[in-house]
């Protein structure tokens, strides 16, 4: 099979990310706007995944983000399985935000869906639109935050017909002000703690949907577990935020947080300064993604690049509060890892299992 790399499937950081620093500058120049209000930003928050605002007593954090091409896999299993999987999705889509407001330190208190589709009809399957109505629902109370509303546009000849694009918006509160997590305090020697993946998440999947083209069966193809390959991708990403709710009930305030999505593990070195990120425990690969590398013929350093490859997020702590950090995350469900370290030098991510090393050129985040 002729190997498949993330470009291939349409995905090139190298032509999207200057649209993004090119945006980053123009809105950068429209913080002066704030002080209409007495207000003012949090100036250091720019380029992170979450805009803080500065509203005295306490800070506010917001965030808008779609759900990518995953609603593409849900309906091509459905022909498959006669479910829907808008539950599931319905989770990714809120976990897209919820995940990035909480980078910051904020604890998500409401939430906005957009859900656009190709045309009316997609509105009128009771069944599907029961099944993202409840899933949006189930999620929302899973990360204690009220559905403030949304918008259902019909854009027919803007969004394919039978098709919709999932997106949240998120406000979150950060309360008190020292639970603000920008990075100032990251320093060397504290440790990098990562919280396990379920699968695929929401990122990378173009690349998967690439590959499903190229399977004699598709889909349907079976994992050597016996799993289907179409509904291992639909594995909702996990909701991280009752771990940093519950890690600020303990005492613990991250150094630095990082939602490991798109460009995959670069995404561990997001903060401005120069600071080495030595890992030297690798997570369990979650078998999906065992299984596109293989298929996709993608070596370590486009694996880990672009997908998660096991770790959903990152939490750099100080050195001593570093198991029990791993601990809360497994009390609440979720797998941790303490898995590196933060080191002086130049702003790198080294992979030491994978004689892989990513250097700060190859992430291009800020304005």
């Amino acid at each position: 099979m002729t190997k498949l790399d993330y470009k291939q499937a349409g995905v090139d950081y190298a032509k999207i990310d200057p649209l993004k620093i090119l945006a980053q500058r123009a809105a950068a120049s429209t913080a002066g706007n704030l002080a209409r209000h007495g207000l003012a930003e949090i100036p250091s928050s720019r380029g992170e995944s979450a805009y803080v605002v500065d509203c005295g007593e306490f800070l506010i954090a917001s965030i808008t983000e779609c759900l990518g091409t995953k609603a593409l896999v849900a309906d091509a299993m459905r022909a498959i399985t006669g479910r829907s999987y808008y539950d599931l999705l319905a989770q990714d889509t809120l976990a897209m935000a919820v995940n990035d407001i909480i980078t910051v330190g904020a604890t998500p208190i409401s939430v906005h869906a957009y859900w656009a589709a190709g045309g009316s009809e997609w509105f009128h399957d009771e069944q599907r639109a029961a099944d993202l109505v409840n899933g949006w629902k189930r999620a929302c109370d899973a990360c204690g935050v009220s559905w403030g509303g949304g918008e259902t546009p019909a854009l027919a000849g803007v969004v394919a017909e039978g098709r919709i694009d999932l997106a949240a918006s998120c406000v979150g509160l950060v309360r008190p002000r020292t639970r603000l997590t920008l990075g100032e305090r990251l320093a060397p020697g504290d440790a990098i703690v990562l919280l396990a993946s379920s699968g695929i998440h929401a990122n990378g999947v173009s690349l998967a949907r690439k590959l499903a083209e190229r399977l004699p069966q598709g889909y349907a193809t079976k994992l050597p577990s016996g799993a289907l390959y179409g509904e291992a991708l639909l594995a909702p990403t996990v909701l991280y935020s009752p771990v940093t709710e519950a890690l600020a009930a303990a005492g613990i305030v991250p150094r630095y947080s990082a939602n490991i999505t798109g460009h995959g593990w670069r995404k561990l070195m997001r903060h401005p300064s120069a600071f080495t990120y030595r890992i030297h425990t690798l997570p369990e690969v979650p078998e999906v993604l065992r299984f596109l590398q293989e298929q996709t013929g993608s070596e370590a350093r486009e694996a880990y690049g672009n997908l998660n490859m096991g770790a959903g997020f990152a939490l750099f702590v100080a050195p001593e509060e570093a198991e029990r950090t791993a601990a809360i995350a497994a009390a609440h469900g979720v797998r941790a890892y303490v898995a590196g370290r933060v080191e002086a030098g130049p702003k790198q991510v080294l992979l030491e299992a994978l004689g892989l090393a990513f250097g700060g050129e190859e992430l291009h985040l800020r304005g």
